[in-house]
Order: structure tokens, then C-alpha cells, then sequence
């Protein structure tokens, strides 16, 4: 349901006007979805033994950033270069001539400024929340590239994260090979994000799947059972991830043969025309079911699966993920494995939160062979492990015997990556190999009652960083207030910046620029556990998040995109000596937070969609605008 300020808003001649209807641009599926990543798994979603490369794969440490990686971050900078200076032609910072300055500095490219984007886990809720972010973050959305809208922040990005939710809408993205979130959510029948089905009931009949609820079911049991009888164990991760692919997947049968290292492989990859996709998850200990601050924090990108922590501190090649490594190494005897590392199996890794949900399935109106199948999956574990994904064989058996607590492990044991608190993927865009100068760091955490954001994340990455067991290694964080801080100052209401002040930092550590989710023009507050949306709903919580990554196109703020500039170049004025315009100083006084605490118990935090302006924010707007708010017309509070 549309607030009064909603309508009040659009008054105004289209001011807070969201990009133009999206289902008439994508009338026809476009080529981007059209090709997707390679279907390139030997057999479908059974690991399958194939003959090694001549050079046979390795464990690697994480001392350093892999070959690949360094080799496309050469390619991927100059790509940045362009687009950030495409970016810069619309976000004015000031009089500052920020496209003369990239041009000064691009002879060093580390001078550069080098973004990273992080979406949270939160279910449905999060992946739609985070695309609306994306999608104003994309320059191929229509008018995300006039004033007030920040299109083509995503072409300049190095990384994009994503965690449990988040995860999906990464996987939905890249495994559709770069595809944008207006083609994702296009009415068109065959279009992939059709939500009104949940996982549990299958793709309707206008979807590319053409199933039945029993065909949808058979599908994913046979998909099982056929990896078991492979000789792999199982776990309902693998019936999860098969069920999210049909809805994240724009394949036949939902991307069966889709594999995560397939990304790596594409020609628009390697020659880094978009940014590098990182899912993450945690490990758990054999055993345990309880997930604390110095969980294993692993990371799956196009080319590896495995951790910065000093636990493991390696990675394997993930397209070879499934074989039975020992001691760093491929033993002669063993052959390679392909097809373990699944795209759906990937993100449903990331997502084992909603295990449970699986398992709460009734499936007494499926064929016999069915529901024996998954029902023997079901049992197949523990009580008490029914939230893990098993990784079996243990990539890392053996590896590090001295130091890793995981050295004797035959399997790992995956979960959700934010059974650790830390909700926002931010562990592999601090890592200071990476040398991320700034994070956009979108929050779509149901922290509080009624399910808002209230900092939890940011406050549980930044402990971990001071953790003294080691389990940090090395990573610095910036400073944050307690939860109750955010709530009583505000901080959960609208984005706010932490790291400022590199010098007050323990070590090099990004700004992070927190964009909490929140109220504008819809209540995007849905359950974390709400498994389907109509598309009304879906498209309603996507324009919120729009509208949350602009700060309503820059209406609540009218200097707000010029302060995301800032952000961005915030570092490589430091590394360049270079004078911070004054456009910039306010914005740092506006959007730093300055140490204050507030630890009292706040009141219940219930925020509504229908919000009245401050006279902070008004000094900021538009004369449109200010003679709209002085008409008594209802808009939006910055606080």
C-alpha cells in the first residue's frame, strides 16, 4: 500500500520518480540474461571424475591474492577508470574536477579509488532490498545516470559480496551472466524472479521450468540421489540449493549444470568488463550448534573456495572442489572432480538458515518415489545438523596439520553465513590484499522486532577485528557505536560513514558507507521467512531499496550523490595528497559519525513510511522541493 508521502511526493512533477517502468524495457528477455554463465558441469549436478590438467591442482595459502585474481585486477582497473569517469560526469563533486584528477593519478593505478559493494542475508527480503540498491547502482537502469541517481556505481566496482539472501541476488546476477535486476523482475512469462510460487511449490506454468508441483519435486530428489549414489554425502543443502535455483536461474531446470567457477570462464569475465562475485559462508566444528565470533568465515569466488582465517588460512580451485585432496596436494592414485561446486548448492550454502524450512515440507501429495527420496534425505542427518551444507571430501584434510583445528576433518561443515552476526559479507573486502578503499555496505537485517536494520552487523565485524584469539588475522575495522547507538542516534534511519579518519584506524581498513534499510515509499519490512511475493510486492520492496541507495534520487539530500563522490574518492585523496574539496568536508561532518554514544534502551523501533522533513535536510533541498515542503506537502525525515 502507497504512504500519503508517497503520493504527496509524486506531486512533484516526478522529482522522487523511480526509473521508468521497467517492464516495458525489458519486453523481450535481453541478451545479457540470454547469455548466461557456461553450463559447464560434467553431469549435471553429479560430481563427476575427469581427467587432471597437466598441471594438477593445489591448495594454495591465502599469504597473497591468487594469479588469477591479481592477473584480472590489472584488466579490471582500467575498466573502473572508465566507468568511475563516466560515473563522475553525472555526480558532480563541487567545482572539483574529478575527471581531470582520475586522469592525473591513472599513471599509478593504485592511486585509484577501488569499491566494493556488500548486500546482507535476510531472505527475500534482503535479495529485493539489496536489487534495489544495485539496480540504482547500474547504469544500464533507465535514469539511473541523470542527476540525483548514482548509475554506474556498480561498472565501477571491484567486488560485489552476498550473504544468505544477498547471496541469491548475487547468484541471480552473475550466473545470468551479468544480467540487470530490470530483466530479472520483467512480468514477462520465462522471466526468472516469478515469486509468487515459493521454492515449495515449484515454478508455475508461465515459467521456462514448464513443471508440476510432483515434476518440480522429482527433479530435485533425483538431482540427490544421484550425487549419493555418486559416492558424495548428502545434506538438505543440496535439496535447497536445487529449489533456489529454479527461481534464481534463467535455465532449464534450474541451471542443473551451472557450476559457480563457470562465472570465471565466461569471455566477459575474463576480460573483467563487470565486477568480481563473492558468496560467503561459515564453517561450523563437527559437532557444534552454536556458531560464534571466531567462526571460519569462507568465501567462494570465480576461481577458489576457502578462508583468510588463520584456522585454514587456504583455498583450493573450486572447479575441482570434491576431490579428495590430502595434505595440500592431489595424490597420483586420485582423479579429479568436477561439477561439485553447483551454483545453487553454492548460494543455498550460503543460505542454510532456511534448512529447516525444507524440512517442514508436506509432501504427502507427491508420487511415492518422491517423497521417499526426500524423505530419506531428511533423515540421512542429525537433528541438530540439519542447517549444515556437507562438504565431503574435505578439501583441506591434512593441510596445516600444526595449526588447523580442521586438519583431521573428513568433511566440513558449511552454514549460513550469518550465523556469525555478521549479516553483511564484509570479510573479503577487508582483507587488506584486496586494498578496498570503500564499502557499500547494504543492510537489510531484521535486527530489531519489527525487523529493521540496527547496526548488529557492523558491531560484530568490528569485534571480531579486535577478537584477540587471532581470528582477525590482521584485518582492521573501522570503530563503531553499540546497537542501541544507532537506534537512539539515528544511525539505522539513513546511510551513515565510519572510517572517516584513516589515521584513528589500527590499520588500512575501508571507509564504509552503511545504508541501512528503511522506509520510504513502501513497509519492506517482510518477515525474513516469507517465501513468496507477488510481483506487486517484489517490485514495490525493489523501488524502496532504490529509493534507500539514493536517499529518494537525492530528494531527502539534494548533495547526497555528490557525498557518495566523496566516499569514493575519500582514500585516494589521502594516498595523493590531495586537497579534500570543501563539498566533501560537509558531507564528512554530515554523514561521519563523530564518536558520539548513546547507550540508553531506546524506545521500540517502529519507523514509518510516512515521515516529515527536518530543517537539516531542508537546507538541502531542491527549491522545488522546499516550496513543496512549505506548502505543507508530507515528505521524508533525514533522522
Amino acid at each position: 500500500m502507497k504512504t500519503a508521502a508517497w503520493f504527496s511526493t509524486a506531486l512533484l512533477s516526478g522529482a522522487l520518480a523511480a526509473p521508468a517502468s521497467d517492464t516495458v524495457a525489458a519486453a523481450a528477455l535481453a541478451p545479457e540474461i540470454a547469455r548466461r554463465a557456461l553450463p559447464n558441469a560434467p553431469d549435471g549436478y553429479t560430481p563427476t571424475s575427469v581427467s587432471c590438467p597437466g598441471s594438477r591442482p593445489t591448495i594454495r595459502s591465502a599469504a597473497k591474492l591468487s594469479a588469477n585474481e591479481t592477473s584480472w585486477l590489472e584488466t579490471r582497473r582500467g575498466k573502473t577508470l572508465s566507468a568511475m569517469k563516466d560515473f563522475f560526469g553525472h555526480v558532480q563533486v563541487g567545482s572539483f574536477d574529478v575527471g581531470s584528477y582520475l586522469d592525473k593519478i591513472s599513471g599509478n593505478s593504485s592511486n585509484l579509488p577501488n569499491i566494493g559493494i556488500a548486500v546482507s542475508g535476510g531472505g527475500y527480503r534482503a535479495m529485493l532490498n539489496g536489487a534495489g540498491a544495485i539496480k540504482a547502482f547500474d547504469s544500464r537502469t533507465e535514469n539511473a545516470t541523470t542527476s540525483g541517481h548514482l548509475g554506474g556505481l556498480l561498472q565501477s566496482a571491484t567486488y560485489v559480496s552476498g550473504l544468505s539472501g544477498g547471496s541469491w541476488l548475487v547468484g541471480s546476477i552473475f550466473i545470468n551472466n551479468f544480467t540487470t535486476i530490470s530483466d530479472l523482475q520483467t512480468g514477462q512469462a520465462g522471466a526468472v524472479w516469478q515469486l509468487g510460487n515459493s521454492v515449495f511449490e515449484g515454478p508455475d506454468s508461465g515459467s521456462i521450468q514448464l513443471l508440476d508441483t510432483a515434476g518440480y519435486f522429482k527433479d530435485l530428489a533425483d538431482a540427490v540421489e544421484a550425487k549419493k549414489h555418486a559416492g558424495f554425502d548428502t545434506s538438505i543443502t543440496d535439496v535447497w540449493g536445487r529449489a533456489l535455483a529454479y527461481q534464481m536461474f534463467n535455465a532449464s531446470a534450474g541451471g542443473i549444470d551451472y557450476t559457480w567457477s563457470s562465472i570465471g570462464m565466461t569471455p566477459e569475465f575474463q576480460n573483467a568488463e563487470y565486477p568480481m562475485p563473492l558468496v560467503v559462508a561459515d564453517g561450523r566444528y563437527p559437532g557444534e550448534t552454536v556458531v560464534g565470533g571466531n567462526a571460519t568465515v569462507y568465501e567462494f569466488n570465480p576461481w577458489e573456495f576457502g578462508t583468510w582465517d588463520p584456522t585454514i588460512y587456504a583455498f583450493v580451485p573450486l572447479e575441482f572442489l570434491g576431490s579428495r585432496f590430502s595434505g595440500g596436494t592431489l595424490p597420483d592414485n586420485e582423479t579429479c572432480v568436477r561439477g561439485y561446486d553447483n551454483a545453487g548448492f553454492i548460494i543455498g550454502s550460503s543460505s542454510t538458515l532456511f534448512n529447516d524450512v525444507i524440512t517442514e515440507l508436506n509432501t504427502g501429495s507427491l508420487p511415492a518415489f518422491v517423497t521417499d527420496v526426500l524423505t530419506d534425505v531428511f533423515q540421512s542427518v542429525d537433528k541438530a545438523d540439519e542447517d549444515i551444507a556437507v562438504y565431503e571430501p574435505s578439501p583441506f584434510y591434512g593441510y596445516n596439520n600444526a595449526t588447523s583445528p580442521y586438519a583431521q576433518q573428513t568433511e566440513m561443515d558449511v552454514v549460513d553465513g550469518g550465523e556469525d552476526l555478521q549479516n553483511i559479507p564484509l570479510q573479503p573486502l577487508i582483507q587488506p590484499d584486496r586494498h578496498v578503499d570503500v564499502i557499500f555496505a547494504v543492510d537489510s537485517s531484521a535486527d530489531t522486532e519489527t525487523v529493521w536494520p540496527n547496526g548488529t552487523s557492523l558491531v560484530a565485524t568490528y569485534q571480531r577485528s579486535l577478537n584477540s584469539s587471532g581470528i582477525g588475522n590482521g584485518t582492521a575495522f573501522p570503530a563503531v557505536p553499540d546497537q542501541n547507538t544507532f537506534v537512539n542516534l539515528g544511525l539505522n534511519t539513513r546511510p551513515t560513514f565510519f572510517g572517516c579518519d584513516s589515521s584513528n584506524l589500527t590499520g588500512p581498513a575501508p571507509l564504509v558507507v552503511y545504508i541501512p534499510n528503511y522506509p520510504y515509499s513502501y513497509n519492506s519490512n517482510t518477515s525474513t521467512l516469507q517465501m513468496s511475493y507477488d510481483d506487486s510486492q517484489r517490485d514495490d520492496i525493489i523501488l524502496n531499496g532504490y529509493e534507500v541507495a539514493t536517499m529518494a534520487n537525492s530528494t531527502r539530500d539534494g548533495n547526497w550523490t555528490a557525498c557518495v563522490g566523496c566516499a569514493i574518492l575519500s582514500r585516494s585523496f589521502e594516498r595523493t595528497n590531495t586537497a579534500v574539496p570543501d563539498i566533501c568536508t560537509q558531507c564528512f561532518q554530515r554523514y561521519c559519525w563523530d564518536g558520539t554514544v548513546n547507550s540508553t534502551q531506546p524506545a521500540p523501533y517502529e519507523p514509518s513510511a510516512s515521515l516529515t522533513l527536518d530543517s537539516a535536510a531542508a537546507t538541502f533541498m531542491p527549491a522545488m522541493l522546499a516550496t513543496a515542503v512549505a506548502a505543507g506537502v508530507a515528505l521524508f525525515a533525514v533522522m
